[in-house]
C-alpha cells in the first residue's frame, strides 16, 4: 500500500500566475530575521495600508510578537519561498487573525509584497483566515482598512465581507466585516 505524501495542517503550495511558487504555512520563531529583512520588500503604501502609519522597519518587538502567536487565540500565516526552510526563506506575505478577548470576534490583517500583488495570494490567505475563524466558532471576522485601499476592500467584499463605518469614527478607515454564522 502506497503512502500519500501529505502536507502538515495549514500548509499549502501556492502557484501564482507569474510562476512564483510559495509555501503558505504558519509562521515560525525562525522567521524573525527573514520577516524583518523582507520588510523592505513591502512598499510604503502597503505598510501604511496595513499598519495605518508610515514605518521603515519592523521593530524587534513587533517581529517577535508576530512570530510567536498564541495558538488558542490567533493564527499568523506567511507565504515564503518554498525552496528554503523557515529562517532562510524570503517572506512575501503575512496574514494574521486574532481573537478579541471577551468577544466571539477576530480581527484580520494581511500584508503582501508589491511583487506579489494581483496574483490571487491575498484571496487564498483570506480564505485560510476565514476557515480558521469558522473553526474557532466565532461570530465575525473583521479588518480595519484604509478607505483608499480599494484592492483590499474589493477582495474582502468578494468573499462576503460588508463595509461598515469605523466604530470609533476614525477618519480614513472602514471596517470590513464577515458574519460567520451565516
Amino acid at each position: 500500500m502506497a503512502t500519500r505524501n501529505r502536507m502538515p495542517p495549514w500548509h499549502e503550495i501556492f502557484k501564482a500566475p507569474s510562476g512564483h511558487q510559495l509555501l503558505i504555512r504558519p509562521i515560525r520563531p525562525e522567521d524573525v530575521g527573514p520577516l524583518q529583512a523582507a520588510f523592505s520588500l513591502f512598499g510604503p503604501e502597503e505598510i501604511r495600508d496595513r499598519f495605518l502609519q508610515s514605518l521603515t522597519e519592523l521593530s524587534a518587538e513587533a517581529a517577535q510578537r508576530l512570530t510567536h502567536p498564541n495558538p488558542k487565540s490567533e493564527i499568523t500565516l506567511v507565504a515564503a519561498e518554498s525552496s528554503h526552510p523557515p529562517g532562510e526563506a524570503v517572506v512575501g506575505a503575512v496574514a494574521r487573525a486574532s481573537m478579541i478577548q471577551g468577544t466571539r470576534e477576530a480581527e484580520y490583517a494581511i500584508l503582501i509584497s508589491r511583487f506579489l500583488v494581483g496574483q490571487g495570494l491575498g484571496r487564498q490567505l483570506m480564505r485560510k483566515l476565514v476557515k480558521w475563524a469558522r473553526g474557532k466558532y466565532l461570530d465575525r471576522l473583521y479588518g480595519d482598512v484604509a478607505e483608499e485601499n480599494e484592492p483590499m476592500k474589493q477582495l474582502a467584499a468578494s468573499l462576503g465581507f460588508k463595509p461598515i463605518p469605523h466604530p470609533q469614527g476614525t477618519p480614513g478607515l472602514v471596517r470590513m466585516v464577515l458574519e460567520l454564522d451565516s
